[in-house]
């Protein structure tokens, strides 16, 4: 299997991995998540397309993963419901790639612009009707993005790591209409499927941050390894 260097969960390292896939900078751009609570939320700028998470993974979510997926592969909740046809979703096959699918996650779901040709454009244009695994397959032999990935990987603000072994994880959260109804959808490659994490009751920022709190914070075990940034219009600041 494959083994790429993590990402590191900053702007500054994900719009250098977008931009250079081919993100309409002027148009899109990821920025800070500073807090869960409603004051700093408000400082995100609107609307949010997407919002990728990076959590620890811990024994109690590991738990809760395999009980979902487990329902995905038995039947009882389809891994890719009608409603979601049209959306890429990427099985992940490769090591520390959690990252950069996430990032292909938010990117292919949200109806942001992109540069026709770019490499963004030309994986989106072939995975549409590939299946995840095809999609997987295609993006471990494709040099679309081994090379933008290993440039951003290397700009963060920490030193790239010699044990590129790690317990922390990307997710990627967007809105898609179920039977009309807008609700908070979950793309991870580690699961057996996309989620469906319920209608969106306020709006997708603060249904995502209260996802979060409940779900993901709360079975951490104490750990402050999170980190939160939104795909949405350029800071004004």
């Amino acid at each position: 299997m494959s083994r790429w260097i993590p990402l590191e969960s900053n702007p500054e390292v994900l719009n250098s991995w977008a931009n250079k896939a081919g993100l309409d900078k002027e148009e899109s751009q990821f920025s800070d998540i500073y807090g869960l609570d409603e004051e700093l939320l408000a400082m995100v700028p609107k609307p949010v397309r997407a919002v990728l998470l990076l959590f620890p993974i811990s024994k109690t979510l590991e738990a809760k993963r395999r009980e979902e997926d487990e329902k995905i592969r038995s039947g009882s909740e389809s891994s890719i419901p009608s409603s979601f046809s049209s959306m890429i979703w990427i099985k992940q096959t490769i090591s520390n790639a959690c990252g950069t699918i996430g990032l292909l996650h938010a990117l292919a779901n949200t109806g942001v612009k992109y540069t026709p040709q770019s490499p963004l454009a030309q994986f989106i244009e072939a995975c549409r009707d590939k299946t995840p695994a095809e999609r997987a397959q295609f993006l471990e032999t494709t040099p679309l993005f081994a090379e933008i990935h290993a440039e951003s990987a290397s700009t963060g603000q920490s030193a790239v790591p010699i044990d590129l072994d790690t317990d922390l994880h990307f997710t990627c959260f967007v809105e898609a209409d179920i039977e009309g109804v807008p609700h908070v959808v979950e793309l991870d490659g580690r699961r057996a499927g996309i989620m469906d994490r319920g209608k969106i009751l306020d709006d997708l920022l603060t249904d995502v941050a209260s996802l979060v709190k409940e779900t993901y914070i709360k079975s951490s075990g104490g750990s402050i390894q999170f980190s939160m940034t939104s795909l949405g219009p350029p800071p004004e600041w």
